[in-house]
């Protein structure tokens, strides 16, 4: 594996596995990342058992400016402070801003980066190598090939990964596919390749134990259910079924409420959450969103949160 520089000491690349959280971008009341907050959410995650960290969609950086972006990186590059694996968004509407990120990430010390492709257009075969083959080429670093159909976009052809994983390697290339319907999606690859690709997956947690069956090497959920995924994960881990699927239910409902509206559905509920866990004073998303909370889904989303904090305890 090779060695990095980061900001002057020899870094290296840490492997990607396990539970690894998606971060959640928090906004003060001047609509400007909010420091302190992100550092406690990262804290906090490590403190419940993460394996590491990235952003991506739910980080809110499709609405976040080009300096933010990299800002959000470099900070999270700091709070994380080498207690796991941290991976970056770089997806954009051109192979040149993507790459223009992923130099950016790897200069930062991100251990991997993560790129959805343009979501404007329907690229052929051949345009998504392209645009790929520019991150693949430009850094050094692991890509990780995000179809996020599932929420924006579409989806990436079965091809175009296994082309990318005859080209540049399991070791360069892995997979995050979210285009519906998962399960036999991952199937699929899985099949494809032979076993060969790694695999990740992230359904919130809604589909983590059909997944985890399919072969996945780990999961990457949003915060706000982090210490319930990691309880469901060391339970398939150890072959404990029982106990995954008690953790599993109330997660399950949970994420069905905020699939009901989408991209802005899981924003709304997961900042909520963050709130509600005392890690954020403010819920604040980036404007403009088509979906907010309303007091009844708020009141479910409280009662399951308990059911879950409940089942928890014996495990704790």
């Amino acid at each position: 594996m090779l060695i990095f520089s980061l900001f002057g000491s020899s870094f290296m690349p840490r492997p990607l596995g396990g539970v690894l959280p998606i971060v959640h971008t928090p906004f003060d009341d001047h609509d400007q990342i909010d420091s302190q907050a992100l550092k406690r959410e990262i804290d906090w995650a490590y403190s419940v058992g993460a394996d590491g960290l990235g952003t991506g969609m739910v980080s809110e950086i499709l609405r976040l400016t080009f300096e933010e972006r990299r800002t959000l990186t470099e900070q999270i590059v700091e709070f994380n402070a080498g207690r796991g694996a941290f991976f970056a968004a770089v997806g954009a509407e051109s192979g040149k801003q993507a790459l223009a990120y992923a130099l950016h990430a790897e200069k930062a010390g991100c251990d991997a980066v993560m790129a959805a492709p343009p979501l404007n257009s329907r690229l052929s075969v051949d345009a998504h190598i392209d645009y790929y083959r520019q991150l693949a080429e430009g850094v050094d670093l692991p890509i990780i090939v995000q179809d996020a159909s599932g929420y924006v976009g579409s989806a990436i052809p079965l091809d175009v990964y296994l082309q990318l994983l005859e080209r540049y390697g399991e070791n360069k290339i892995v997979f995050k596919p979210e285009a519906s319907p998962i399960g036999p999606n991952l199937s699929a690859l899985r099949e494809a390749t032979g076993g060969r690709a790694k695999i990740f997956e992230g359904s919130g947690g809604i589909l983590l134990i059909d997944s985890y069956r399919r072969g996945i090497q780990g999961t990457m959920p949003g915060m706000d259910l982090l210490d319930g995924i990691v309880a469901i994960w060391k339970a398939l881990k150890q072959e404990d079924e029982p106990a995954a699927y008690t953790v599993y239910f109330p997660i399950c409902a949970l994420v069905a409420l905020q699939l009901q509206a989408g991209l802005d559905g899981f924003l709304a509920i997961e900042k909520y959450l963050l709130v509600k866990r005392g890690l954020w004073k403010s819920d604040r998303r980036r404007m403009p969103y088509s979906w907010s909370l309303d007091p009844e889904t708020a009141e479910e989303v409280d009662r399951l949160f308990e059911i879950l904090q409940q089942v928890l305890t014996p495990i704790s």
